[in-house]
């Protein structure tokens, strides 16, 4: 009697990429999913097998203006053509200046202003400190708890998460100082916050010493907290009073993410410096400090810059981005995509013993979800990695967020069909009701 032969199972062409990213990467590297991109369309990716997603993490907010945007698309073929580099410092060319002149435009205050554009958020970060220090003849810096700036080593130094971000990698900068950040729904109120700042000026560090104040105008990697009303303005008079800078780093909240085109218009401040990243370039490398023309002027000739800040090609994208979001009033748009989603958010921290929290400005929203409403207590990062991966099973991509990693945030593209942004909340619904801690 013949038997049957038994066929292996097939192995997905993502498993197989998959093995060979575990095989030839370096594991510290992040992973939110275990998905292969093949290609990619607005709010929607193609994995290499051929399933379809919809993207609720927007390249972890770059793509404000959607995937492979038409005029991002064609603005990149057409620089393709004429220009791909020659460094900023060998030779000039009109996309820079024009990025600048956009950003300045933007960025409101009314003094002279001026630009400089960079690769990474980190790296302007970077060099935003190297004016505040050079302008004051100052050294220290005031960061806060739970605030993300990047992996460099001195943004590492003022990021407010250690573990896994600082964990065995030190030693950090130094003259970097933490203060507590508005967090109400931990306990950490306006007031509070502001008492333990002035504590840090009479025990730690004089005002005088201090060359800036970093902020976040809304916590990115920290769990999208946003600060109490009243607590940027308090930052900016207290820098005013001690001649400190304030450097406000829009690099995830810029791009009308929180339904200003900046987040710090929400409470009406002008700052010193900002600093820019992420949906600028729609996807390409640029990044730029922009600030009061005195301070960014401060530095020596040759102290800033890089080989590839503000290459050809990133300046297309961004000039691009800047026309998409005119002609498709983005602004407005992430307005109508908060609503929907916030709606959606606190009509769970209503009724799904899960989430704690809904919170966030415009369409920079999230949830924290909880073991226990009344105790408040995180719900275990193992738990929300379920969660996760039970919405990229059913089609969504979705990342998390938080000092305790139990924070689920929205970055999706603000060029959203409302049917791919409905769909996305069903199946992030889903996934949470049926989830067992």
């Amino acid at each position: 009697m013949l038997t049957k032969m038994k066929t292996a199972p097939k192995t997905s062409l993502a498993a197989k990429l998959w093995a060979d990213r575990a095989d030839l990467v370096s594991t510290g590297t992040a992973a939110y999913t275990d998905v292969v991109v093949d290609h990619a369309q607005n709010a929607k990716l193609w994995d290499v097998d051929g399933k379809q997603y919809i993207d609720f993490a927007g390249g972890i907010g770059t793509i404000n203006v959607g995937h492979c945007h038409p005029k991002v698309t064609a603005a990149l073929r057409e620089q393709a053509g004429k220009l791909l580099h020659t460094s900023f410092h060998v030779c000039a060319y009109p996309g820079y200046m024009d990025v600048c002149r956009k950003l300045i435009e933007t960025v409101p205050g009314k003094s002279k202003k001026k630009a400089i554009l960079f690769n990474s958020g980190s790296e302007a970060v970077e060099n935003a400190v190297k004016f505040a220090r050079a302008h004051t003849k100052r050294r220290a810096i005031v960061s806060f708890d739970f605030a993300f700036h990047g992996r460099t080593n001195l943004c590492l130094t003022l990021d407010g998460k250690f573990k896994p971000l600082r964990q065995g990698i030190g030693p950090f900068a130094p003259d970097i100082h933490r203060s507590t950040i508005p967090y109400e729904y931990r306990g950490l109120t306006l007031e509070r916050t502001l008492e333990d700042l002035d504590r840090l000026f009479l025990t730690t560090v004089a005002p005088e010493d201090i060359a800036a104040i970093i902020i976040e105008p809304v916590l990115g990697e920290g769990g999208f907290i946003v600060p109490a009303n009243g607590f940027l303005k308090a930052l900016r008079e207290r820098c005013d009073q001690h001649g400190m800078l304030l450097i406000v780093d829009e690099v995830q909240t810029g791009f009308g993410r929180t339904g200003r085109f900046w987040a710090m218009e929400h409470e009406g401040i002008v700052p010193d410096l900002v600093t820019i990243g992420k949906s600028l370039g729609a996807g390409m490398p640029i990044s730029a400090v922009v600030g009061r023309a005195d301070v960014m002027d401060s530095v020596n000739t040759g102290a800033v810059g890089g080989t590839y800040g503000g290459n050809p090609m990133s300046c297309a994208a961004a000039l691009a981005v800047f026309e998409i979001f005119h002609e498709e009033q983005l602004v407005a748009r992430a307005n109508g995509i908060g609503k929907k989603v916030k709606t959606r958010f606190d009509s769970w921290a209503e009724k799904l013993p899960i989430v704690g929290e809904s919170r966030g400005l415009g369409a920079m929203r999230a949830i924290e979800l909880v073991r226990d409403k009344k105790t408040k207590e995180p719900l275990a990062a193992a738990d929300v990695k379920k969660i996760l991966h039970k919405c990229q099973e059913d089609g969504l991509i979705v990342i998390k967020a938080g000092v305790f990693d139990n924070v689920i945030r929205t970055l999706m593209p603000l060029t959203i069909p409302d049917e791919d942004l409905l769909k996305g909340l069903d199946v992030l619904e889903n996934a949470l009701k049926e989830h067992k801690a």
